[in-house]
């Protein structure tokens, strides 16, 4: 759902495309007042990403991928009030539907720097609102990394204050970069706590549960364990 209650100050979009479909439709289509194009090839989502975010002018940005949408259209209209209630907030997520092991669920824990061994499993880009200085401040996304992107981003911004909304904002679209490349993500993750916080014995040992985890989910037996799980209201746990 892309209509807000509260419009936005600008939508941007990326389209590096090797067609000119999106180009062509966008530029024969009513477009509304704040949306721009960038139609150019990029090295990646990361410098896709890195794209939109230079060609902004707001102060708080979010990032979806191309299908993926907003829960329902009161999404934006929450996470001002959040910063409009504490300006001291940098940046906030929230809760979001995701389909695993052929189940949509509904996951999304508050950010605990703590645990950040764990990787984004309790988080989605999807659902981050960021304030612009954090991005001055940490700098864009790496472009040499393909998939976890978004985590090394979030080691390096783990401590800044942030807000968790207990509520569904983003239905990540089925088949990712993320879900689909699971072990070369998880190498990007370990690359990045390496680099930002150090070797950690807990995130290898959890790495190490998160691809049998993965592993299994792709049999019967590991989907029919998932359901139960689901049933048990615990996949988020």
């Amino acid at each position: 759902m892309d209509i807000q209650e509260s419009t936005p100050f600008e939508h941007i979009i990326v389209n590096g495309s090797t067609t000119k479909d999106i180009e062509l439709w966008a530029n024969n289509s009513p477009q509304p007042h704040y949306r721009k194009f960038i139609h150019e090839r990029d090295k990646g989502i990361a410098d896709a990403f890195n794209k939109g975010i230079l060609a902004s002018s707001g102060d708080i940005i979010v990032l979806l991928n191309s299908a993926d949408t907003f829960a329902n259209s009161g999404v934006t209209a929450e996470v001002l009030r959040a910063f409009e209630k504490d300006p001291e907030l940098t940046w906030t997520h929230a809760k979001y539907r995701f389909q695993r092991g052929g189940i949509w669920v509904t996951l999304g824990k508050p950010h605990n720097p703590d645990l950040i061994y764990r990787g984004m499993r309790a988080i989605c880009h999807q659902t981050m609102f960021v304030k612009r200085k954090l991005y001055d401040t940490y700098g864009l996304y790496d472009i040499n990394l393909k998939v976890g992107m978004d985590f090394d981003f979030l080691v390096r911004i783990r401590n800044e204050k942030f807000a968790f909304l207990d509520s569904v904002m983003v239905v990540f679209a089925p088949g990712g970069a993320s879900v689909l490349n699971v072990r070369k993500g998880l190498d990007e993750n370990s690359q990045s706590i390496k680099k930002h916080i150090g070797f950690s014995l807990k995130h290898y040992l959890w790495k190490m549960r998160i691809l049998f985890l993965s592993g299994l989910l792709q049999s019967s037996f590991g989907k029919f364990l998932y359901k139960i799980k689901v049933r048990l209201k615990l996949e988020n746990v």
